[in-house]
């Protein structure tokens, strides 16, 4: 079993900095991608960004330069760094880790969604 636990969001003025954490823990052998997704009220789900076991990262564009996306591997952790904030950045956060665990067994969880509200 594998748990997820985010920490990070809040209030934030627009222009403004907030960096989200994901803790992965549990019978994980390797962890093969985090990600992070968003969903904003009346809105769908949608990926932000992602990083793989060998460190490659990716952003959607609507972040691109001005979210980063680390890993820990020694800790199975993760955070978004998100800077230059904007209102249309308001939205529930999501971690999402797969990899395989202790067993050998794939998986892929999700945490508990962490709200970040960027108004003024």
């Amino acid at each position: 079993q594998v748990q997820l636990v985010e920490s990070g969001g809040g209030l934030v003025q627009p222009g403004g900095s907030l960096r989200l954490s994901c803790a992965a823990s549990g019978s994980i052998f390797r962890i093969n991608f985090m990600n992070w997704y968003r969903q904003a009220p009346g809105k769908q789900r949608e990926w932000v960004a992602g990083i793989i076991g060998g460190g490659s990262t990716n952003y959607a564009d609507s972040v691109k330069g001005r979210f980063t996306i680390s890993r820990d591997d020694a800790k199975n952790t993760n955070t978004l760094q998100m800077n230059g904030l904007k209102p249309e950045d308001t939205a529930v956060y999501y971690c999402n880790v797969g990899g395989v665990t202790s067993t050998r067994d794939p998986f892929n969880y999700w945490g508990q969604g962490t709200q970040v509200t960027v108004s003024s």
